[in-house]
């Protein structure tokens, strides 16, 4: 086979993949968003990779031509067209082998630990770690707290190097929280007393690579509490969108509006009632949290994770098609990677972005288009700053937004069940999970069950389908 790969033409790029052959990969239902996208990316290069394999070397140096099946093709779409044709059988299997090939690939590379791992235990990150030596451990595990939420992206270039120093740092000043490293930046939220959680904002500050502001962090009352350990570590993307950060890079992302210029666009949009159809007020946050708060009128997607976000885009393009779109989430993180994988649809006529989030606009306007609670990602689950209640009861219908864990023990559901209703046992997320959790209290089963399956997934598209 030729080495030389060539483009497919559009057409062809985009095939819907194989049920047979994604069955053959994967026991699941159905692939994953970025296993979806390796594959997608071996059919492409196989595909290619066929074309380039008839190529009829033998032809003049000015004109290109391929020789197959006892045919000879000029052109690039009629090659493409016979090989989808006559041998998709045999593309398929090339697809097969490179894609079990590069999963095999990751995965020995995942195990082995790359050469900066190594050199981040011997970098020396002390010059990083702040002198508290007059600062007593009292004040640093008691005493009024906070929670940060904070991100940056910036070029890292031993992101091992500054985990090894998040997690020092953090352990000296007994925070808690999650923190999420990569060659891309920094996103973290951790909780700790006041005087402990000030000392971190300024070591951020102080360092030499992240150059941040202090309004880069958001802050909200809280404690080390609030989280149940400390979780630092290096991943791919510092927001989990499943897409290559080097194929849609944050750098392409919408126009930054701060909360007094995003409040005036949403003024502006509900001041036009039903006759706006030019716009979109987009909510990238999963299903959960905006169905306990959200901005007056906008789209809420029913996905279950950000990483869905993506093929939400793709199976729903028509609905951004020459659109006005202004996206926001919880802290602005997600609209930075989120507006940036809209944006490289070229199907949207302008993209917007809140800066900072719905975090920094209820700084601004606690009392403005933002109704309900704020989701947040730790053992709090919301915070509020008005006093409205949007959502219901599971079980009675009553307005309640007070989230608690599924009851049943192998489930990860969140459910909103009133006081009045969990006294009467209806603490499950659905009748499914409340019948096992009751079964499960009568007989002791030494077989765990898998997550999250029951009615609350079952019903729920994996993508739901906007267009009208």
């Amino acid at each position: 086979m030729a080495a030389v790969i060539e483009t497919p033409c559009s057409e062809f790029l985009n095939w819907e993949v194989e049920s047979s052959v994604c069955n053959g990969l994967k026991q699941e239902k159905q692939l994953s968003a970025s296993q979806r996208r390796c594959y997608n990316l071996c059919r492409r290069k196989s595909f290619a990779a066929f074309v380039a394999s008839v190529k009829d070397g033998c032809h003049d140096k000015g004109s290109t031509s391929w020789f197959c099946c006892g045919q000879t093709f000029s052109e690039h779409s009629a090659i493409h067209k016979h090989v989808a044709k006559s041998h998709n059988s045999e593309v398929q299997q090339l697809t097969q082998a490179a894609y079990e090939h590069l999963i095999k690939q990751l995965e020995e590379e995942a195990e082995t630990p790359p050469p900066s791992r190594l050199k981040a235990e011997a970098a020396d990150i002390s010059a990083w770690i702040p002198d508290i030596s007059q600062v007593s451990e009292e004040h640093l595990r008691n005493g009024p707290g906070k929670v940060l939420l904070y991100y940056h992206y910036c070029q890292l270039d031993d992101p091992h190097a500054v985990c090894a120093w998040q997690k020092a740092l953090c352990e000296k000043l007994h925070l808690t929280g999650k923190i999420r490293v990569a060659a891309e930046g920094i996103n973290g939220t951790v909780g700790g007393t006041s005087v402990a959680t000030d000392i971190y904002i300024s070591a951020m500050l102080s360092h030499p690579v992240f150059k941040m502001e202090k309004e880069d962090f958001k802050t909200s009352d809280g404690s080390a509490e609030c989280f149940t350990d400390l979780k630092v570590g290096v991943y791919k993307e510092i927001v989990p969108m499943g897409v290559d950060p080097d194929v849609v890079s944050y750098k392409l992302a919408g126009v930054h509006l701060d909360p007094e210029e995003f409040h005036k666009e949403v003024e502006a949009l509900l001041a036009k009632g039903d006759s706006s159809n030019d716009t979109i007020l987009l909510d990238c946050r999963n299903f959960y949290e905006s169905k306990i708060g959200q901005f007056t009128r906008c789209l809420a997607p029913n996905i279950r994770k950000f990483s869905y976000f993506p093929d939400y885009v793709d199976q729903n393009l028509e609905l951004f098609r020459d659109k006005k779109v202004l996206m926001y989430c919880t802290g602005g993180i997600r609209c930075e990677r989120g507006s940036a994988y809209l944006r490289s649809k070229e199907v949207c006529k302008e993209v917007y972005q809140l800066k900072g989030g719905i975090h920094k606009y209820l700084e601004c306007f606690p009392e403005g288009f933002y109704r309900g609670k704020l989701f947040v990602f730790d053992e709090r689950y919301t915070i509020s700053s008005n006093n409205d209640v949007i959502s219901d009861c599971r079980y009675c219908g009553l307005p309640w937004d007070q989230y608690e864990l599924c009851s049943t023990q192998f489930c990860c559901q969140l459910v909103l069940s009133c006081p009045s209703c969990r006294k009467k046992g209806c603490t499950a997320c659905c009748p499914s999970c409340q019948t096992k959790g009751e079964t499960h209290n009568k007989e002791t089963s030494a077989v765990q069950h898998p997550k999250e399956e029951c009615e609350c997934t079952d019903m729920r598209a994996r993508i739901p389908q906007d267009v009208k």
